[in-house]
């Protein structure tokens, strides 16, 4: 292990990414525009509203629209443009919340996105005060459904666009659109992974929410944008529920970096690099015993591929989700994509290698699988005990 990794020093595993942008991993690698101005503007002082003034500049050009600011993260741009679509710029009403009395407080969001990112998206919005009102079926939503949610009461619809969600059956987003501002309600958009930074407001939406510190390679934070109204009633919940959720100045400065570097990044020569590492582990698991790898897209159209990793336990002598494990063991511990892993495949994402760690993940695919076949019986642990083991050692911590 490089004797530089501070993880070193503070006794954490050298973990390798190939799951993803995840929160719970660190998010993803920050681009050296945004570390340089972080560490700049650490020792400095600035004034807060101005330096939110630049970022809502600099957000409007990329997305599109006309304004923007930076909060503590994505999950607090839910919470926060819920709150603004319910208070206006009213301050007396944005010093009363949770508390909506008098106010429009129902919020609408299809039944296939209210999903996990690591806590609820509807716990989201009710953190506001707001009352969750499910449009649909898990897996089927029609425009009379909407329709039909809308009240007097209605203060919002928020519509997520994730890999997390049901990826069929549901309204698309311009529909979405279309029906809700018919009935004069706003739509609010969870874009928090997408690459997509004009899309969503260029279909209709009025605020878009983004993560500062996934695809862009910023510091946490989360990016709100859209309408100058809506955008300006959202950042007024800072005297309010929003202070809670409140940003520093390193991860302002370090958003309005990264924002610029994406401006500059050369995405195509990215897609290049991700892609060869995609190819070197398919050529490694192909013709492997009990193992079928599969170059997939993206399902939320985000401009990247991943490699599905199917497991046939009888034939690989070890189940996908056994594979996934022993992969995290060790001293060079690599995180795979495991959220379907029951359906007996992982994925393996190339977003957020360091050159060189490709070559790695190779090798250790060719041990694990190779350990694996060398044993008499399949190796098989227990999926329900697995499924419950993160919530057990939550239960444990900080032990």
């Amino acid at each position: 292990m490089d004797q530089q990794d501070i993880r070193h020093d503070f006794g954490l595993r050298p973990i390798i990414n190939v799951s993803g942008t995840m929160t719970s991993l660190g998010a993803s690698i920050v681009v050296p525009e945004a570390v340089s101005a972080v560490a700049a503007v650490l020792p400095q002082f600035v004034e807060i509203d101005d330096v939110q003034k630049k970022a809502s500049q600099v957000i409007a050009r990329l997305c599109g629209t006309e304004a923007g600011f930076v909060t503590a993260s994505c999950s607090a741009g839910i919470t926060l443009a819920v709150a603004g679509a319910m208070t206006g710029s009213n301050l007396a009403a944005i010093e009363r919340l949770p508390d909506t009395t008098g106010l429009k407080d129902e919020v609408l969001i299809l039944s296939g996105h209210m999903v996990s990112y690591g806590a609820p998206v509807e716990q989201g919005i009710r953190l506001s005060g707001a009352k969750v009102v499910p449009v649909g079926q898990a897996t089927s939503a029609r425009a009379y459904q909407l329709d039909g949610a809308i009240t007097e009461k209605t203060a919002a619809a928020v519509y997520v666009v994730s890999h997390h969600t049901v990826q069929y059956g549901l309204i698309p987003l311009d529909e979405f659109v279309a029906v809700c501002h018919a009935r004069g309600v706003p739509v609010i958009v969870d874009a928090a992974s997408e690459y997509d930074l004009k899309g969503f407001l260029a279909t209709g939406a009025d605020i878009a929410l983004y993560s500062s510190h996934k695809f862009l390679g910023g510091p946490t934070g989360g990016i709100v944008a859209g309408k100058t109204e809506l955008v300006r009633a959202t950042y007024l919940q800072n005297s309010g529920i929003g202070r809670g959720m409140k940003i520093g100045k390193e991860g302002m400065i370090g958003t309005i970096a990264a924002l610029e570097a994406w401006e500059k990044r050369d995405h195509a020569g990215i897609r290049e690099r991700e892609t060869g590492y995609l190819k070197l582990w398919h050529e490694t698991l192909n013709g492997r015993p009990g193992v079928t790898a599969l170059i997939e897209p993206d399902p939320t159209n985000n401009p990247l591929d991943r490699l599905k990793v199917f497991v046939s336990p009888q034939e690989a002598h070890i189940t996908a989700w056994d594979l996934a494990d022993a992969l995290a063991s060790g001293p060079s511990p690599i995180i795979v994509r495991d959220h379907e892993v029951e359906h007996g495949f992982f994925y393996m994402d190339p977003c957020n290698l360091h050159p060189g760690q490709e070559t790695i993940v190779a090798r250790r695919l060719v041990e694990e699988l190779e350990k694996a076949r060398q044993s008499n019986e399949v190796i098989a642990t227990s999926l329900e005990r697995r499924r419950n083991r993160r919530a057990e050692a939550q239960m444990r911590w900080p032990n």
